[in-house]
């Protein structure tokens, strides 16, 4: 039998030979989060040195800036275990930070001058002074504001007997990790197209500190409350709008998404060709370098995107070598603001939704998306970061305007089927009570973090960084009371240990000129 459309899809997949199939499905989450004093400025302390190298500790690294800490959770099938895990890593973290916090929002606290953001550094190794001067090319082609940004990465692949379930119900003849790949690509287009709800309902930056415009005007019709905070009224994720992280320069870029090789193809013209933007920057073979080189992205992970096909690379080995190699092995969500209602920045209810969401974005029919379609699915999330929650605000789909409650209301009738026959699977009923409550949502967008953000502000009439800094100082408190559920102190002293073990071996077995090397890396690429 040859499925089409989701109904079908899940009828087959509820027979008893298919039932079971979704079982297992795996997540890992890497969670951002800038170092703050206790008065609110971004921390001007390097990386806690008794937490381990950020080179190679596998759970504990920085991002672009050298105070954005990242957390990453080993991969795992149980959701429960991931965020215990991440609040292990965190608690061991700000035991080894004296008195700084970690900032629980995604657009960063007061920052009076750019130069206050260190870039991260990694040594001086090869691959580590790679990683510094790469992020000096960020800072000097976007700014460094954009690297005080944090958010919350959310990885998942499906268990292997779901892909033998949908390779059996439709006739498949390729062999199964082309399917894989395929099947991934099209719920990447899936959810491209309808990421505006997860903007919609979890967007958690509505409002930013002043100071991250540097004095600069914005378009964009800002209130202000206090003394420095801008808020949008029915603003959902400014992160992942024009103030965010996003890339003019890339805007031309045609990474498309209906095949691996169009895919790949895509992505590597933008990392061989020559940009007119940052030509005259000096690149590694100059004596002081500016960027990694000239072109429109210096490597593969400088291409923004909402959302990524991934496989765990070999050493050395660049991102779309790995996917030419062994296909697409997971993908990545990029596009959560960091949830400030919760210590872990993300919720186990989010993690459902995700479930249930992503499981239906690769389960329903998804047509091929030529350049023109993609360029709506940026309009629509646009559109939801800018002016989400106003109850009149249309979204285009298939050249048909419609209001997003329509749309969204139409969504979740599908998510409730997936969420059954999920929960029958797993025998509960977290999924469908998840899909229940965020129904709600669409109804009352008041309930959404943006909402409940703005109607904090407006009641308090403070800035919001008062409202961050009350709320870290609160976590703070709570992970000293806490106890460690999967780790524990010498578990995490070793690793640390062990991380600076490893980076002073990468540092000892580099056996060529930083040019040389950056030679090799490129010529592969």
């Amino acid at each position: 039998m040859i499925t089409t459309d989701l109904q079908t899809r899940l009828a087959a997949l509820s027979m008893p030979n298919h039932k079971y199939a979704i079982k297992g499905i795996k997540r890992g989450i890497e969670r951002e989060a800038l170092r703050i004093n206790k008065n609110g400025t971004i921390a001007q302390t390097p990386h806690p040195k008794e937490t381990g190298h950020p080179l190679t500790h596998s759970s504990i690294t920085t991002d672009f800036s050298e105070s954005l800490l990242e957390f990453i959770t080993p991969v795992s099938d149980d959701a429960e275990q991931t965020l215990s895990q991440l609040r292990d890593l965190q608690k061991f973290t700000l035991s080894k930070m004296g008195e700084e916090l970690l900032w629980p929002m995604s657009m960063p606290c007061f920052i009076n001058n750019q130069e206050d953001i260190a870039l991260a550094q990694f040594g001086d190794s090869n691959i580590g002074k790679m990683k510094t001067l790469y992020r000096q090319g960020l800072k000097n082609r976007y700014g460094s504001m954009m690297q005080a940004i944090a958010g919350v990465h959310f990885n998942i692949s499906f268990p292997d007997s779901l892909w033998q379930s949908l390779s059996e119900l439709e006739n498949n003849t390729q062999p199964l990790q082309h399917f894989i790949s395929d099947k991934y690509l099209g719920l990447i287009r899936n959810f491209k197209r309808e990421l505006w709800l997860v903007s919609y309902l979890f967007g958690a930056s509505p409002a930013l500190c002043s100071s991250f415009l540097q004095g600069k005007d914005s378009r964009l019709p800002f209130n202000k409350i206090g003394k420095g905070t801008l808020y949008l009224e029915h603003g959902t994720a400014l992160r992942l709008g024009d103030l965010g992280y996003t890339n003019s320069a890339q805007s031309s870029l045609r990474v498309m998404y209906n095949s691996l090789d169009e895919y790949i193809a895509g992505l590597r013209q933008a990392i061989r060709c020559h940009s007119d933007l940052y030509g005259d920057l000096d690149d590694y073979k100059s004596e002081t370098p500016k960027q990694l080189n000239k072109n429109i992205l210096q490597i593969e992970n400088e291409f923004y995107s909402p959302i990524r096909p991934k496989r765990n690379a070999l050493s050395g080995e660049p991102p779309t070598h790995a996917l030419e190699r062994g296909g697409i092995e997971y993908v990545e969500i990029r596009a959560l603001d960091v949830n400030p209602f919760v210590d872990t920045g993300i919720s186990m209810e989010q993690i459902n939704f995700l479930d249930v969401f992503l499981t239906y974005c690769l389960l329903k029919p998804s047509p091929d998306m030529s350049w023109e379609e993609q360029k709506v699915t940026q309009e629509n999330l646009t559109a939801v970061v800018n002016q989400g929650r106003d109850p009149q605000v249309k979204l285009l789909k298939a050249d048909e305007s419609i209001l997003l409650s329509q749309w969204a209301a139409n969504i979740f009738l599908d998510l409730a089927d997936v969420a059954k026959w999920m929960d029958e699977a797993n025998q509960t009923s977290k999924y469908a009570d998840t899909i229940s409550n965020f129904s709600e949502w669409v109804k009352y967008p008041d309930q959404t973090f943006s909402g409940r953000l703005v109607t904090q502000l407006k009641e308090l009439q403070l800035d919001s960084g008062f409202i961050a800094i009350d709320l870290a100082a609160k976590y703070k408190a709570m992970y000293e009371d806490l106890e460690y559920q999967q780790y524990n102190e010498e578990v995490l002293q070793d690793a640390a240990h062990q991380s600076q073990l490893a980076a002073a071996a990468i540092k000892e077995n580099d056996d060529k000129d930083f040019v040389v090397f950056l030679d090799e890396y490129f010529a592969k690429a």
